[in-house]
Parts: C-alpha cells; structure tokens; sequence
C-alpha cells in the first residue's frame, strides 16, 4: 500500500472543496436552506473552485456575489437569505457573523447611503427596484435577527443595534437604551465604538433636529461627509455605515477574539 500518497491526496481534497470558511457555510446552508437555492449558493456547492482562495479572500468574493460593489442587483434580494441564515447560526464564528448582519444593513440602506453620498445627482448604478427588494427582503429577516439579542455576543449585538434603527418598531427601539448601557459604561465618547452607539441611540430617539445635529457633530470631526442638503435620514445612515464598518474592521481582524 502507498502511503506516501495519502498526504497529497488529503491536501487535493481540501483544495478541491475550498478554504475551511467555505466548508463550514456550505454545511450551515445545506442544513438551513435545504430546497431552492438563490444563485449565489453555487460558490458554495459548485465543484469549481479557486485554488487560490483562503478564508480572507474567499469571504470578500461570496459576500461581494451577493451585493456586488456595495450595489443591489435584481439578485440581491433573494441571496440576503444566505447572509441571514450565517448570521443566526452559532456554527459560524462571531466575527462572521457580525459581517452577515453588516451586509444585511448595508443591502437596506444602500439607496439611502447612495443618494446621500451622490447629492444632488442621481447615484450611479442605481437600480430602485433592486434596492426596493433587498431592504423588504432584509426587513422580512429583521424580527428572527433581532430575536438573537440576549444570547448574542457583544459584537454582533453592535451590529444588531444599527439594523435595529433602521428598522424601528415601537418594541425594538424603547429597548436599545437599557440594553446598549454596558457598551456605553465600558466604551467612552470619542471612541469608535462609544461613538458609533450613542449614535445609534440618538437615531433610535427619532428626533429629526437632533439627528442633523449629531450628524454635523460626527462627520466635522472624523468622517466623509455629505451634502448638508440631503436627507437627513440618509445622511445619517451613511455615517452610520462608515461607522460600523470601522467598528467592524477591528471586531473581525483576524486577531479579534470569537
């Protein structure tokens, strides 16, 4: 018997089904997803695969099939069901579930933050009914996200407060104060996180004047701006998301903790 051929045949094998990431969403898919997929999925089942790919650079394609370039496509809204299904299972690592619920908010705030950023012009690529579907599609998945709360892990909580605000009820939003107080006690104004959730809070106060205000506040200070005459709702979600992907950014750096 050659044995001399088990470790190469080991090493096709793993090449051939992809980087570990890629073996543990398609087995999180199969198990939450088991009929009809959307055409997205086909990255994780299709034969063919990168050999070049490690979790990194396998990550950054499959969540950029499903919003391409920060824009919706008139697929997008039926792929978000993958990044919902990763984000509520607890198989996948907090930090990749944290990015499932970022691409869950940036695919429902993608008008908004476009026109705020185009202002006055009409945002390139835009496609209103493509964008339409992706914040229904996202909406629709919101509840079962949000449900999450209490056995979530601080992280990703973050990431549930902002789609929160985009999507406020009358439940959701009496309950962010009392349960963002510990990130305000442990996080300081003037720190990213400390900043991106009094943030949020005063989103969730829907309070139009105060919003501007903080918005003006945030974006002298630290961030890109946007025309003052856009829409205030939309020029608070774009700070919003340059925020939370900073946030993110150090939450799911590779030396982040799960």
């Amino acid at each position: 018997m050659n044995t001399s051929a088990e470790p190469e045949q080991t090493r096709s094998n793993a090449i051939a089904s992809g980087p570990p990431i890629r073996r543990l969403f398609r087995d999180v898919i199969a198990d939450r997803l088991p009929g009809p997929r959307p055409s997205q999925a086909a990255m994780l089942f299709d034969s063919e695969v990168d050999p070049y790919w490690d979790d990194q650079s396998f990550l950054g394609d499959f969540f950029n099939e499903i919003l391409p370039q920060d824009t919706c496509w008139p697929d997008t809204a039926d792929g978000l069901a993958l990044a919902a299904a990763l984000a509520v299972d607890d198989r996948v690592p907090a930090r990749r579930r944290f990015q499932a619920v970022g691409l869950l908010f940036s695919a429902a705030t993608v008008a908004e933050r476009h026109l705020a950023e185009a202002w006055p012009a009409t945002p390139p690529r835009a496609d209103a009914d493509s964008e339409i579907r992706a914040r229904n599609a996202v909406q629709a998945h919101a509840p079962g996200l949000l449900t999450r709360w209490s056995v979530e892990c601080p992280a990703v909580r973050l990431a549930l407060a902002g789609l929160a605000v985009v999507f406020p009820t009358d439940r959701t939003l009496p309950a962010l104060t009392p349960r963002l107080k510990t990130f305000l006690r442990q996080h300081p104004q003037g720190t990213d996180i400390g900043d991106y959730v009094r943030f949020v809070l005063v989103l969730a106060a829907q309070d139009t004047s105060q919003t501007l205000a903080m918005t003006e506040k945030f974006t002298d200070a630290h961030w890109r701006g946007t025309a003052r005459e856009a829409p205030t709702r939309a020029r608070a979600l774009h700070l919003l998301g340059q925020m939370l992907t900073k946030v993110g950014a150090a939450l799911t750096a590779p030396r982040a903790k799960q």
